[in-house]
C-alpha cells in the first residue's frame, strides 16, 4: 500500500488530463489568490515602504557580502529552522507541518504528471514519501491544534472551536487526512473510497481556494519580512516590531504568549 501510487490506480476509472488539470487549477487558485490579497490588502506597498523607510533611517552603508551573509542566515535561521519561535514545541510542530507538506505537495506533482498512468511504473520511493509527507502534517497539525494553540491552552476554550483565522491549517488537515485515508480505501478495494476522494478533492479545493480569506500567503510573506527585518538591523535601522520590553513582568507575559501561538 505505502508504495502504489494512488493516482496511478485512480486512472482506471479519471482521466490522467482531467488530474492533472485539477492540479493546474489549484496553482493558478494560489497564484490568483495571493497576487489579489497583495492587492487587496496592500502587501506589497506596505512591504516596499518598510524597505525604503529604513534604507533612508540607516545609519551605515550595508556592503553586498554583508547582505549575502544576512540573506544565507536569515534563509538557515528563519526559513528553514522556523528560528522565530520561542517555544520548542511550537517550532518542532511548524517544522513538521511545513517539511511535509513541502514532501507532500511535491511527490504530488510528481506522481501526477509523471507516473498517472497505470502503464507507467511509479518510483517507490515516491508513494513512500508522500505517504511519510502527509502523515508529518498529521502530526504537526494535529498536535498543533489540540494541545499548542493559544486559545486552547491558555484561554481553555474548546479545541473544536472555529473561527475564520483557522481556515488554513482546518482545511489543510482535512485536505491531507481525507488523502491518506482515500489512498488507504482505494488500495484495500473498499466501497467508502469515492467518498473520501469527493471530501480530499472538496477540501483540497477549499484551502486552495481560500487563499485570500486564510493565512495561506502568509508562507510568502513571512520570509520576506524576516530578510527585510534582518537587513533593517544591519544597517542600522530601526526594526518593523517594537523591541522587547524592558521589564521582566511584562516580557514574561509577552514571552508566555508568544510560546502559544
Amino acid at each position: 500500500m505505502f508504495d502504489v501510487n494512488p493516482f496511478a490506480e485512480l486512472s482506471t476509472s479519471i482521466s490522467p488530463l482531467l488530474m492533472k488539470s485539477f492540479v493546474v487549477i489549484m496553482v493558478a487558485m494560489v497564484a490568483g489568490g495571493t497576487l489579489f490579497d497583495i492587492i487587496h490588502k496592500g502587501s506589497a506597498k506596505y512591504f516596499f515602504k518598510l524597505v525604503k523607510t529604513s534604507r533612508e533611517k540607516g545609519t551605515r552603508t550595508v556592503s553586498v557580502g554583508e547582505k549575502i551573509s544576512v540573506i544565507v542566515k536569515t534563509t538557515a535561521h528563519d526559513v528553514l529552522a522556523s528560528g522565530e519561535f520561542c517555544s520548542t514545541k511550537r517550532r518542532i510542530a511548524h517544522l513538521l507541518t511545513m517539511y511535509g507538506f513541502i514532501g507532500y505537495v511535491i511527490t504530488t506533482a510528481m506522481m501526477v504528471f509523471c507516473y498517472s498512468s497505470a502503464n507507467i511504473e511509479t518510483p517507490e520511493i515516491l508513494p513512500n514519501l508522500w505517504w511519510i509527507g502527509g502523515l508529518m502534517v498529521c502530526i504537526g497539525g494535529y498536535w498543533f491544534w489540540f494541545f499548542i494553540r493559544v486559545d486552547v491552552t491558555a484561554e481553555g476554550n474548546s479545541p473544536f472551536r472555529l473561527v475564520r483565522a483557522d481556515l488554513f491549517v482546518v482545511s489543510l488537515m482535512v485536505s491531507v487526512t481525507f488523502g491518506l485515508i482515500w489512498a488507504y480505501l482505494q488500495a484495500s478495494d473498499s466501497i467508502w473510497a469515492t467518498l473520501a476522494l469527493a471530501i480530499y478533492l472538496f477540501s483540497t479545493t477549499v484551502f486552495f481556494g481560500s487563499v485570500p480569506w486564510s493565512k495561506f500567503s502568509h508562507m510568502f510573506f513571512k520570509p520576506a519580512a524576516a530578510y527585510q527585518k534582518n537587513l533593517a538591523i544591519a544597517n542600522g535601522g530601526r526594526r518593523n516590531l517594537p523591541a522587547p520590553a524592558d521589564s521582566p513582568k511584562i516580557y514574561g507575559k509577552a514571552k508566555r504568549h508568544t510560546h502559544n501561538y
